[in-house]
Parts: C-alpha cells; structure tokens; sequence
C-alpha cells in the first residue's frame, strides 16, 4: 500500500517556535534579524518564489532586503555586493537564489559569501566542510549550512519513519544546489547511493531501489513500471506543465503500483521553506 509523503505538517512543526526565537534574538542583540538577497528578475519564477521566501521572513520579524540583478547587471557590482553584505556586521543571512544570469553565475562569488550568512549552503566553504564529513553526527556540528533542499529531503524521509540504513537509494540529478549535497547526506545517513544524470540509463539505475530522489525538472520523467513495489519516491521538482504544478513522476501511476511518495506540491517544498527560515533564525542566534 502506497503512503503519501506530504511535508505541510512537518513544515508546520519546524515553523511554529520560529517567531518567538527571533523575538529572543532580537531582544538580545538590540535589534531585529537581517537578512539580504540577491535575487534575478530574468527568471521570474524563481523571483517570484524568492519573495515568497523573503515575506516568510518577514512575518518571522525578521528585517530584509531584495537586491536585484539582471543582464544588465555587470560581474563586478554583483560581487560588490555580496563583499557588502558578508562584511555587513549588521547582517545576519544571505541568500542567492539561482538559476543567474550566465555571466554573473560564472563569478567566484560563491568564494566571497560568508559561510556564518550562507543560510542555503551554497558557499565553497560550507560545501566542502560538508564532503569531508563521513558521519551524521559530523555533519550535525558543521558551524556553518547545508542546502536547505537537500536537508528538507532527509527531514521528510526521517518524519515518515522511512529508514535509510543500509537502502539503495538513487539521486536523480548531480546540481550542486540539490542533488550532490543531498547524496552526501544520504550516505552519512548509511544509505547505498548512486547519482543518475543525462546520460545514465535511467530505468536501469532505478529498478534496485529502495528510494528515488528526483531533482531532474522534467514532468513525467518517472516511470512506475521502473520500480520495484514498496519502492518511495521523493518528487523534489517543481515544474509548470499543461496550467498546473507537478514533480517528475505522475502520483497516480505511483499510487496504483504501491509506491509511496512525496506530492508536488505539498511535499518537500514547505519543508524547504521551513528549513530556510529555522537557519535565518539560527544565522541570528549565533551571534548571541
């Protein structure tokens, strides 16, 4: 029988002590979170979801601040203000969104983010403090962050009783924002995993396994005849096809071979969200 990962109440939980956190840090640092965006407007569904993030914030109590690029924007002011907002004592949280635009996503700026900001993991510094752990605990005392995507995923698996020791487990997608990290993750987690990307043969790859984690951004690129029963699929793309949302995978066709798996939306998307806003809050309470 197939079970529904849904991650709104997860979300929930992660949420509910948040704003009273703040209020403490607040109080104890004298004045309210901070945090500062970089966000593109050429992708406007990416800056669409961006301010929904940044209202999230908001309502938090947290003070924050859009700065927006384009085409137009030239490397050397996208750098700038990223040195900005890193060397900003009053600064407390980063977020860069991407995709970016082409000549601003091949800047080093991921070298220039202040690791203690860096709230999504994305800095060089915290990606590699996250490959040289080997073990969850390892990666539990990282003073820094780690993509909030990624750790969403192991939240939600984790909050369905859903064990990973010793699983086979097959990560669709090799982004470092999602599908690399995530790996990681799930091997410190003691999971058997294998990364799939263009040129894997996909059927293949996935009919041994236990979980399917897909970040691939392609409806309907998930066969339910692939699987083996029993099998659960984390559906972590969020794509518009034919005027609605969808993952990767048609949930009726998992549903009627048994499969259980996470819904889109309504399954790691809100559990991103709520781990975003749980570092903001954190990037404030480190400095206590």
């Amino acid at each position: 029988m197939s079970m529904i990962l849904e991650g709104r109440t997860l979300a929930k939980s992660i949420r509910e002590p948040l704003a009273q956190r703040a209020a403490v840090v607040r109080q104890k640092l004298g004045r309210a979170i901070r945090l500062c965006a970089i966000g593109s407007t050429e992708d406007y569904g990416a800056y669409v979801y961006l301010k929904k993030e940044v209202q999230a914030a908001e309502q938090l109590g947290v003070e924050t601040q859009i700065f927006e690029v384009n085409n137009q924007t030239t490397p050397e002011q996208f750098l700038e203000k990223v040195e900005q907002f890193s060397s900003a004592a009053d600064v407390d949280a980063i977020l860069i969104p991407r995709p970016l635009p082409a000549r601003l996503a091949a800047t080093d700026f991921a070298d220039r983010l202040d690791p203690q900001k860096d709230v999504d993991g994305m800095s060089n510094s915290n990606m590699g403090h996250l490959f040289l752990c080997k073990t969850w605990p390892e990666i539990e005392a990282l003073k820094g962050f780690v993509s909030c995507t990624a750790m969403a995923v192991i939240k939600l698996l984790e909050n369905h009783h859903i064990d990973l020791i010793g699983k086979e487990v097959t990560v669709i997608g090799r982004s470092s924002t999602v599908g690399r990290p995530l790996a990681h993750l799930l091997t410190a987690k003691n999971a058997t995993v294998k990364i799939c990307h263009r040129q894997t043969d996909l059927p293949r790859a996935v009919k041994d396994a236990d979980i399917v984690c897909s970040a691939a951004g392609c409806p309907g690129l998930i066969q339910a005849d692939w699987l083996k029963p029993g099998a659960t699929v984390i559906d972590i793309s969020t794509n518009w096809h034919n005027d609605h949302l969808c993952g990767d995978a048609n949930p009726e066709a998992l549903a009627q071979k048994g499969i259980s798996y996470s819904p889109v939306p309504g399954g790691v998307g809100p559990v991103t969200l709520a781990v975003l806003l749980e570092n903001i809050i954190l990037s404030g309470e480190r400095k206590l």
